[in-house]
């Protein structure tokens, strides 16, 4: 049998019933993609139904503010995949009437919108036959096919891209393209994986070989940089606060935070001389460690050491708001949950 109609007989059998799976809007097949980026589906689908019922069509999230986006996103992470969600939604909705591009090549115009994602949408909304590669598709490829090359270089990639081509059908693009991604989801999982109910276990080299949790191989790692971060939560007496948002290209752009002491060597703060030298305008009157231990913060390329500081100030601050109204705006995950953790 041949390798499609195998792959697509199991999907068939066990694929997961997803609401971007039931449509060929490519509206909502975007939106999907974009938010599976570094998102578990299991994760990511709350999401996908709160931005489709806040913004049912892509003229609707064009002209929402990016504030409310921010917002909606905070706890997904990755945060320029919200900026470029909104930046392609005022290009289809202004430069293309609404109507999204149709084809591979002119949906990889797109802001945030790579080689998968295009293949994604392209074979999904319009039957285009392009096939994806991912993660996912590595892995099953690697397995199956016994290849060894390492899956972090751009010519290894052009091989799977030339395997898949060669793979995928011609009158069903589509559900090949779906099954492919479920099959390295549920069934050929990057750890442990169910070979012994495997449709390929005959054919499968790396099972073959004893090979499974050696494949893919990928040799470049992500050098993993140690930061601190102090933030300072003024507080006034009549409870207000200040925020500032981020606007430097590093991490958390366009989100809100407290200020911040920020570096990336450890060392002893000494707050108060931060409150003299960086706040002159603001009057302490009792500064509080608000938690003895660091919060510890995984990022893809950064692990964030956080501590928190209350500063009970003796005048009105000034361009304060109330700590009423935080939610109101988008914060990183981390600082939010602090926030809804405290009562101050």
């Amino acid at each position: 049998m041949l390798f499609h109609n195998k792959l697509i007989a199991w999907y068939l059998q066990n694929k997961r019933h997803l609401p971007w799976r039931e449509t060929k809007n490519p509206y909502a097949i975007w939106l999907s993609e974009i938010i599976l980026q570094q998102t578990r589906v299991a994760q990511g689908l709350p999401y996908f139904e709160a931005f489709l019922s806040h913004y049912p069509t892509v003229q609707d999230l064009a002209h929402a503010p990016e504030d409310d986006i921010m917002r909606l996103w905070q706890g997904l992470g990755y945060y320029s995949r919200a900026r470029n969600l909104h930046a392609t939604a005022k290009k289809v909705t202004y430069d293309y009437n609404g109507i999204f591009p149709n084809s591979y090549k002119e949906l990889l115009t797109l802001k945030g919108v790579g080689e998968y994602t295009a293949a994604a949408i392209a074979s999904i909304a319009f039957d285009e036959v392009v096939p994806v590669v991912d993660g996912n598709v590595f892995r099953v490829l690697s397995r199956i096919y016994g290849i060894t090359s390492d899956i972090s270089s751009n010519s290894t990639k052009k091989e799977f891209q030339t395997l898949a081509k060669t793979l995928i059908p011609n009158n069903n693009p589509a559900t090949f393209n779906q099954a492919i991604m479920d099959f390295g989801a549920i069934q050929c999982t990057p750890k442990a994986p169910n070979c012994s109910e495997c449709v390929f276990i005959q054919e499968c080299i790396a099972y073959q070989t004893n090979q499974v949790d050696k494949l893919p191989i990928k040799l470049k790692k992500t050098k993993v940089k140690e930061r601190y971060l102090d933030f300072l939560i003024f507080l006034d007496e009549d409870h207000n606060t200040i925020i500032e948002q981020r606007t430097t290209k590093d991490i958390w752009l366009k989100l809100y935070q407290f200020p911040v002491v920020d570096s990336f060597i450890e060392n002893e703060r000494d707050i108060q001389n931060v409150l003299s030298n960086k706040f002159t305008n603001i009057s302490p009157k009792n500064v509080t460690l608000l938690n003895e231990e660091y919060i510890k913060h995984i990022l893809s390329h950064q692990r964030l050491f956080i501590h928190f500081w209350l500063i009970e100030t003796k005048a009105p601050l000034k361009n304060a708001i109330p700590w009423k109204d935080l939610n109101n705006f988008g914060f990183p995950i981390v600082i939010h949950n602090f926030i809804n953790s405290i009562t101050l």
